[in-house]
Formats: structure tokens, C-alpha cells, sequence
């Protein structure tokens, strides 16, 4: 065999080798045509989120799409006494697990003399048998678990469900708009007859470049 055929020919091996050995070091965990982050411990996030809702949503994807980004927050906690304490935060909204869930993370922002930020997050779903989104709420700090339910309401969207005391639940988006919308929380001790406002949230959405504002 001529010396350039023998070159071509271990060429060609090597390319073959070199294509094989890409393959089978890709991450399974990647969607196609990306790259694993730098460090291991963020490949989990990485495969978390999703670009969009699945397919499979269809206009019910809709109902949460239109919160998606990062949103500055006023946060208002309402005392049985009538007193409000107010912190600031932000909210951060996007689709996870191939788009057939959204999920949020609620965030307050340390106090003064405080390192520490208060943070829980909520998982959603449409439960395609019952017609309804379902949603779960975790807090780790406080040990809290919450399960609501429910969808639009005319220019609404509303969840209710139970509390860990045995009361009812009534959290709702209101006077949504593209730029702004206020969450509100309430609880019935009465099997619904009255409510409580605890808590009512003034959402703003952030402005791209905008950088957050720490108290």
C-alpha cells in the first residue's frame, strides 16, 4: 500500500473514532444540541427547566405563560390585628420538566442586619382528568406544604384548597396586566361564609437590563 493511501486510511479511522467517542460521551440528561454546564453540581437545573409549555398544554398553557421572567414585588402580610408589615422581593416564573409544569420561586429579600433571604416555590400542573391546575407550595423553612387547585375565573385566576389548621384557602391573580398584577391570599374559617385578607403581593414585571433593588 502507497504511503498516501496508508495516510488517508488512518485518517479516516480517526475520524470514525472521534465521532463514536462524541456520542457515547454525551450527556443522555442534555437536550439534543446542548452543552452540560461547566460545573456537574448545576446539571440537574440545566435539565430542569424548559424553553416553553408542551405541546400537549394547549390554550391551558396560556393561563401561567403570560408570567414567565422576574417580577419586583411589594409583599403585604396582614396582621389579625389590622397591621401590615411590607417587604420587598421578587418572583421568578418559568416552565420545568419539558415544559408540562411551571414553576415559581417566591423571594424576599433580607432585612437590615439579616444575611439570610426567605425563599418557597410552587410547582403547577394541569391535571388533564379533573380539568383543573393543580398546584403545590413548599417552604422548607417553615416546614410549610400547601396544595391548591382551581383555574380562571373571568378576568381571574383563582386556586383554593385547604390549610394544616383545617380552614379553606382562596389565592387569586388579579387585575392582571401585561407589566403588573396583584396576588392575593385569604383564609375561611367558616367553610367559606367569610374571608380574611393575609396576605396581598404587588407584582411588577422587571425591565430587561433593570438590575433589583436590595433594602
Amino acid at each position: 500500500m502507497s504511503p498516501r493511501r496508508t495516510g488517508i486510511r488512518w485518517m479516516t479511522v480517526a475520524w470514525a473514532a472521534s465521532t463514536i467517542w462524541s456520542l457515547t460521551d454525551r450527556s443522555f440528561g442534555a437536550p439534543t444540541g446542548t452543552q452540560p454546564p461547566a460545573d456537574p453540581r448545576k446539571q440537574m437545573i440545566a435539565v430542569l427547566s424548559a424553553s416553553g409549555p408542551h405541546a400537549s398544554l394547549g390554550q391551558q398553557a396560556r393561563v401561567w405563560d403570560r408570567f414567565v421572567g422576574t417580577w419586583d414585588c411589594d409583599f403585604g402580610f396582614y396582621g389579625e390585628d389590622g397591621s401590615v408589615r411590607r417587604s420587598p422581593g421578587e418572583l421568578e416564573f418559568g416552565w420545568v420538566l419539558d415544559g408540562r409544569a411551571i414553576q415559581d420561586l417566591w423571594i424576599t429579600y433580607p432585612k437590615p442586619g439579616e444575611k439570610e433571604r426567605g425563599i418557597g416555590t410552587s410547582i403547577r400542573f394541569f391535571d388533564d382528568r379533573a380539568r383543573t391546575w393543580r398546584v403545590l407550595f413548599v417552604n422548607p423553612k417553615y416546614g410549610a406544604v400547601l396544595s391548591v387547585q382551581g383555574g380562571v375565573e373571568g378576568d381571574r385566576i383563582v386556586l383554593r384548597g385547604q390549610d394544616t389548621e383545617g380552614g379553606q384557602l382562596r389565592w387569586s391573580f388579579n387585575d392582571i396586566k401585561d407589566d403588573s398584577f396583584t396576588w392575593r391570599g385569604e383564609k375561611s374559617r367558616d367553610e367559606g361564609k367569610t374571608w380574611r385578607l393575609e396576605e396581598e403581593h404587588h407584582m411588577r414585571r422587571r425591565s430587561a437590563g433593570r438590575a433589583k433593588v436590595e433594602e
